[in-house]
């Protein structure tokens, strides 16, 4: 699956996408966050709070708790004000 960061998400992390294969237990996307958060101290320091973070899958708004499975691509952003 193709994951995207955006913002500050992305300069902790220092990559705009890439394209990862999780481990069959990684199910949700809370899941996901935190098999991210193991890779390394970039992915760590992005994902400290994940209760901020927010999620799509595929273009679509999601909980944590929501499954991956089938998802093409998954975005993760920091949360979005409007003026």
């Amino acid at each position: 699956m193709k994951v995207k960061y955006f913002a500050w998400v992305r300069e902790r992390i220092g990559l705009d996408e890439e394209t990862i294969e999780p481990p069959a237990e990684v199910a949700t996307v809370s899941d996901l966050i935190g098999w991210l958060s193991a890779r390394g101290e970039g992915y760590a320091f992005a994902f400290e709070k994940p209760g901020v973070i927010r999620t799509a899958l595929d273009r679509t708004h999601v909980r944590p708790d929501t499954p991956i499975a089938g998802a093409r691509e998954v975005a993760f952003f920091p949360p979005m004000t409007g003026g």
